[in-house]
C-alpha cells in the first residue's frame, strides 16, 4: 500500500472543517483511518488534532509566528524539485524541528520548514501552519478523535477513553487499538513516572446542595489556593508532575525530600496540592507559587524565599495496584498508610450542612478558596469532570481560555489588555465576554509578551491567539447575549488568577456556562420571552 500523502490529510481537515455535525466528523475520521497504512494512523491522528507531541512530552517546536510567515512567503515560490509530501515526511520533519537545539538551531529549524513549505500546495501550507501552532479550528476534539478510533477498530469507546486516561498519549492509544485490539488497550494501565490525567470537579453552591445529591453524607476537604501535583515514588526515586502533566520535580526539591522521608517502602502514586506560605505561615498569592513552578535556576534560593506546604488528598496507585476503581473512602485509607497525617488535606465527613458551612468559613478565614466535596463511594475518573466531586467557593468563578486580545489605550497603551474569554462548545471556543480588569501592570506586561508568542493572526486592534492560556474570572452574573455566538455574556468579569498550571481541556465548557445560567433562577425571577 502506497504512503498516504499529506494532501489527503489536508483534504480531510478541510472536510472536517466544512461540517458541524459530530456524526459526520466521526464518520470522516473513521473512513480516513481505515484507508491508510497501520503505521500511519498514530501520525495522522496527531497531525489532525494539531498535537504533534503527547501531553506527557516536554518537546515543543519552538517556532515563532514571524519565522513561519517568512518561511511561508518564501515557500510559495516554485521549485524544480517539488514532490508530494507524505504524512510520514511531515511528521518526521516536525520531530526534527523539535530536536534542533543549541547554536545554529534557529537556522536549522528554518531550513527544515522551508523544505516542507517549498513542496506544499496552498491548502497543504494552510494546514501545516495550523498544525505548527496547534490551532486547527476544524471542530475536532480529542474526544471526537477517540470516537473515530473506536469506530475504526470496532472497539468499545469507553475502553478507548480509559486507555487515554491511563497514558495521556492518544497516538499510543490508536497504535495499540489497531495492533493489539481490546487486550492491548486493557494492558495500558497506569505506569509509574507516567502521569495520569487529573480528575475534575463540577461546581455547587452550598453544602446542602451537595448532601442532597450525595444521599445525606459527604467528605468535605479544604480547597487550597495552591497548585495540584501528582507524586510518583518507586524505591528512592521520586518524580512530581503538575496538573498539566509536566515534570516539575527539579523546581520543588523540598517536596521531593518530604516524600522521600515517608516511612512507607512500597511504590505509590499520590495526589495533592502545594501551597506557598509567607512568614506568618498563611498562604501567599497564587502568582507567587507559580514562581516556584517555573524556576529552573537557583532553585534552593527560591525554596527558602517561598517555602511550600504539602496537602495530600488521594492515592491512585499502591504496591503494584491501580486504585482508581476503588471508592474514595478506601483510597483515603491507603493514603493514611502512605503519608503522615500532618501532610493530609484538612477534611471532615458529615451529614450536617451547618457543620460543613462552618468548615467552609474556617477554610476561607485560613486564606484558602473554599471546599471540595466528595462522594464517599466514588471512583477516580482521570481526565473526567462529573458530580462525584464538587467545588464550593463563595465567589462564582469560571476557568476560561483567552482566544484573542485587543491593544489597550491610555494608560494601557502598548499592552494587550482587553482579553476575549472563550469556552469550548464541543466544536470550537466561543467568546462569552471580554475584560481588562483584575491584573497588575506587571501581569499586563507578562500577558502581552506571552500572548504574542501564541499569536496566529492579527488585525489593526486585535491579536488572535492559540487557545492555550487559561485564566480564572469572577463575575456578577451570566446574561443572555445576542452579540456573542455563545449566546451568553459575563457581567462585570474580572480576572482573578492566571492559570498557567491548567490545560485548556480543564477549562469550563459552554454546557457548564448554560447550567450556571439556569441555576441563577433558583433565587431570581425570569422573564418569559
Amino acid at each position: 500500500m502506497t504512503e498516504t500523502t499529506f494532501k489527503q490529510l489536508a483534504k480531510l481537515c478541510k472536510d472536517l472543517e466544512a461540517t458541524t455535525k459530530r456524526k459526520e466528523k466521526t464518520a470522516l475520521i473513521s473512513e480516513f483511518l481505515k484507508g491508510i497504512n497501520r503505521d500511519e494512523i498514530k501520525l495522522a491522528i496527531l497531525l489532525t488534532i494539531g498535537a504533534v507531541f503527547p501531553e506527557t512530552s516536554d518537546k515543543t517546536l519552538d517556532v515563532g509566528w514571524r519565522t513561519l510567515k517568512r518561511v511561508m512567503d518564501r515557500g510559495g515560490q516554485t521549485t524544480l524539485f517539488r514532490h508530494q509530501l507524505t504524512v510520514k515526511e511531515v511528521y518526521n520533519t516536525l520531530q526534527e524541528i523539535a530536536k534542533a537545539s543549541g547554536e545554529g538551531s534557529r537556522k536549522q529549524k528554518e531550513q527544515l520548514l522551508e523544505r516542507m513549505f517549498a513542496q506544499s500546495e496552498p491548502v497543504e501550507s494552510e494546514i501545516l501552519a495550523r498544525i505548527i501552532f496547534g490551532e486547527m479550528r476544524i471542530g475536532v476534539s480529542e474526544g471526537m478523535m477517540l470516537e473515530g478510533i473506536a469506530e475504526t477498530t470496532k472497539l468499545d469507546p469507553a475502553l478507548v477513553r480509559r486507555a487515554l486516561m491511563m497514558t495521556g498519549d492518544i497516538g499510543k492509544v490508536a497504535e495499540t487499538a489497531v495492533d493489539h485490539g481490546e487486550a492491548g488497550l486493557l494492558s495500558l494501565e497506569a505506569t509509574l513516572f507516567v502521569p495520569l490525567k487529573p480528575m475534575l470537579a463540577n461546581t455547587a453552591e452550598t453544602p446542602l446542595e451537595v448532601l442532597e445529591d450525595y444521599d445525606g453524607e459527604a467528605a468535605f476537604e479544604y480547597k487550597y489556593d495552591g497548585a495540584r501535583i501528582q507524586i510518583h515514588r518507586k524505591g528512592d526515586e521520586v518524580r512530581v508532575f503538575s496538573r498539566r502533566l509536566s515534570d516539575v520535580t527539579e523546581s520543588i526539591p523540598d517536596i521531593v525530600e518530604i516524600v522521600k522521608d515517608f516511612p512507607e517502602e512500597k511504590d505509590f502514586i499520590i495526589e495533592g496540592e502545594v501551597v506557598a506560605v509567607g512568614e506568618n505561615k498563611r498562604p501567599l498569592p497564587f502568582q507567587d507559587l507559580m514562581r516556584r513552578f517555573t524556576r529552573v535556576n537557583k532553585v534552593e534560593d527560591k525554596a527558602e524565599e517561598i517555602p511550600l506546604h504539602l496537602h495530600l488528598f488521594d492515592a491512585l496507585y499502591y504496591d503494584g495496584k491501580l486504585l482508581i476503581d476503588e471508592p474514595y473512602s478506601h483510597r483515603w485509607s491507603i493514603l493514611e498508610k502512605i503519608a503522615p497525617q500532618k501532610y493530609h488535606t484538612k477534611r471532615i465527613i458529615t451529614t450536617n450542612p451547618a457543620e460543613a458551612e462552618a468548615f467552609m468559613t474556617q477554610a476561607i478565614e485560613s486564606g484558602h478558596e473554599g471546599l471540595m466535596a466528595k462522594r464517599l463511594n466514588s471512583s477516580y475518573s482521570p481526565g473526567a469532570r462529573g458530580k462525584n466531586w464538587y467545588k464550593l467557593k463563595p465567589v462564582e468563578t469560571l476557568d476560561v481560555v483567552i482566544v484573542a486580545a485587543d491593544w489597550g489605550s491610555g494608560r494601557r497603551r502598548g499592552w494587550l489588555s482587553n482579553y476575549h474569554l472563550g469556552v469550548w462548545d464541543g466544536e470550537e471556543y466561543l467568546v462569552i465576554g471580554k475584560t481588562f480588569k483584575g491584573l497588575t501592570d506587571d501581569e499586563f506586561k507578562w500577558m502581552t509578551e506571552h500572548l504574542q508568542e501564541l499569536r496566529v493572526r492579527e488585525s489593526e486592534y486585535t491579536v488572535h491567539v492559540k487557545p492555550e492560556l487559561v485564566v480564572e474570572v469572577a463575575f456578577n452574573e451570566i446574561q443572555k447575549s445576542p452579540h456573542y455566538k455563545s449566546g451568553y455574556a459575563l457581567r462585570f468579569a474580572r480576572i482573578t488568577r492566571i492559570r498557567t498550571d491548567k490545560n485548556p481541556d480543564e477549562a469550563d465548557t459552554l454546557q457548564n456556562v448554560s447550567r450556571l445560567y439556569e441555576r441563577q433562577f433558583k433565587y431570581k425571577d425570569k422573564l418569559n420571552r
